[in-house]
This record gives C-alpha cells, sequence and structure tokens, in this order.
C-alpha cells in the first residue's frame, strides 16, 4: 500500500457522518445505489450512536491513508451475536489483504468477548467479499431479491458464523 496507513480502534468527532457519506460515495459509485442505500446506513449508524456504540463489547476500527478515511469496520452487540458492520474499503486500500486481516481481528476479537455467532448483512454484488466471508466460514442463512435503492433487483444476503 503507497501511503500511510493507520488503523484506529476508537471514534473521533465527525467519524459516525463519514462511515454515512464513504457508504453512500463508494456504493454509489461502484454499484449504482440512489441515497435511500445511504438513508439505511444512516439510520443503523445512528441507532448504534444511540446506544452508546461502540460499548463494552463493541468494536470499530477506522482505517485512513495518508489522513483521508480509506475502510471502517464495527461490531455491535446484539446479545448473544455479534454483528459485522459499516465494512467497506477504499479502492486505494483494496486487494492487499487489509480486509482479510480486518475481519480476522473482528472475528478474535467476537470470540474474546464471548459471543456465540456473528451476523452480517450485505447483498451479493459485492463478490470478493462474499468470497471472504465464505472463507472465514460465514454461511448465507437467508436472501431476498428485490428492487432496492434505485436498482431493478438486488439480492440482500444475511450471513452467520457459529462461534460457539
Amino acid at each position: 500500500m503507497s501511503g500511510r496507513v493507520e488503523i484506529r480502534r476508537d471514534l473521533r468527532p465527525g467519524d459516525l457522518g463519514e462511515i454515512v457519506a464513504f457508504h453512500g460515495r463508494t456504493y454509489g459509485r461502484e454499484y449504482g445505489v440512489d441515497e435511500r442505500f445511504e438513508a439505511m446506513v444512516a439510520s443503523s449508524v445512528a441507532e448504534a450512536a444511540r446506544r452508546g456504540w461502540p460499548g463494552e463489547r463493541e468494536r470499530v476500527w477506522i482505517v485512513e491513508r495518508d489522513g483521508e478515511f480509506a475502510c471502517c469496520l464495527g461490531l455491535t452487540d446484539e446479545g448473544d451475536s455479534g454483528t459485522v458492520r459499516w465494512f467497506v474499503l477504499d479502492p486505494s486500500v483494496r486487494g492487499r489483504g487489509l480486509g482479510r486481516r480486518l475481519l480476522d481481528e473482528l472475528i478474535s476479537e467476537a470470540r474474546e468477548l464471548c459471543f456465540e455467532r456473528l451476523r452480517l448483512e450485505t447483498f451479493s454484488l459485492l463478490r470478493v467479499a462474499a468470497h471472504m466471508y465464505s472463507s472465514h466460514g460465514f454461511e448465507v442463512v437467508q436472501e431476498d431479491t428485490r428492487p432496492r435503492w434505485g436498482r431493478d433487483s438486488i439480492t440482500y444476503q444475511h450471513y452467520e458464523l457459529e462461534l460457539a
């Protein structure tokens, strides 16, 4: 990776808004989703923030490249399970194992925090992410295909990984 890459494990002022905006920019550009996708992300980020995320059994990873927001990843506490959230990487930091490294760290943290399972939601157009999730043992447990976010058809997927 050219440029200085820093991985932070804390939230700073502006990070919540940047998580939302980063999703809107990245997925809008790469997958043609509209503002309703960004609104969905905003709603989930706001709900987590209202609950005090990141709490004691929750984590955040913010990656900056040369001081610019380049990746985010969250783990939220849903009781017996944890949820992998807001995982997106800028093209400038992809293809070098960073995503895999962060997911490895998240899974390790989830085990240490005694979660019984991990869940995540994504959509099928994210083929590289799907391969990474599957290679870590995540399995698709539910799919729903229909028009959403300005596209004629998107298959929304729910994955789970048993940890216990």
